[in-house]
């Protein structure tokens, strides 16, 4: 592994890469809108060899005390050793947890979703979104491939009927689409040797020594941040992620 990365951090110095690619080029993205049939709203997403399915359920709990007027947002990652053999079996593990929360950050700081909306009644009843990832195949940048997939399920998603006198749901009656107010994407840049890469197969991520992901809204600002890997970025560099973030974001904005 050790030689691997030497050589991956030697051609990235290059401004090369293994598969010929710029260091700010994806490899080929496609999307597929609503493979899950019994779910709200859902998304299949393919980055390279990367594939991830996102499913949106909805349902009806109480609000959070200090939000008694807001629905809630709920994000979850499932790494099954199916997808690749780093990933075991079991309860979500760090790299899950990271994932999940990464997704959620993106969709909440960004206000993609109109969460007030989404109360039934103050205090007593709200919607709850359940945004649920499956990643399929493991071959690097999972966090924007995962991101991607969400918003495109919650764009894809239908509210249901909630009959207040029965305090029932009813799955057959859909309302009307999720109350969206903007499409955030995300996009994370990775520093492998002393340059910025994009999109990353994994074995580019094992050489990478830092990673910065930037979500920026539908106007180019810039909603939330997630710093990972261990070592730090200048501020030039910081500063050369967000205009990558900004720029990358509206071409995939393309694509939803």
């Amino acid at each position: 592994m050790l030689i691997r990365n030497q050589y991956i951090t030697a051609l990235a110095n290059k401004g090369q890469r293994e598969d010929g690619r710029k260091l700010d080029e994806f490899r080929q993205t496609r999307i597929e809108a609503n493979p899950i049939a019994n779910a709200e709203g859902s998304a299949r997403v393919w980055i390279g060899k990367t594939d991830v399915i996102v499913g949106v359920k909805l349902g009806v709990g109480e609000p959070y005390s200090d939000k008694p007027d807001e629905g809630v947002l709920v994000s979850n990652a499932e790494l099954s050793p199916m997808a690749h053999p780093d990933f075991e079996p079991g309860p979500p593990g760090e790299k899950a947890i990271e994932l999940a929360r990464v997704v959620d950050r993106g969709i909440r700081e960004s206000h993609a979703i109109d969460i007030r909306k989404l109360c039934i009644k103050e205090r007593e009843k709200v919607w709850m979104v359940n945004v649920d990832t499956q990643v399929m195949n493991h071959d690097g940048n999972l966090i924007d491939a995962s991101s991607l997939a969400a918003i495109v399920a919650l764009r894809n998603a239908k509210m249901l009927h909630y009959d207040e006198k029965t305090e029932k749901v009813d799955i057959e009656k859909r309302t009307g689409p999720l109350p969206l107010l903007d499409i955030p994407v995300a996009v994370t840049i990775y520093k492998i040797g002393g340059r910025l890469v994009l999109d990353p197969t994994y074995n580019e991520e094992e050489a990478a020594t830092a990673r910065l992901t930037v979500s920026t809204t539908g106007d180019g600002q810039i909603a939330a941040l997630q710093k990972g890997g261990t070592e730090p970025l200048s501020l030039d560099e910081i500063r050369e992620c967000f205009r990558l973030s900004v720029e990358k974001g509206r071409e995939i904005r393309k694509l939803i």
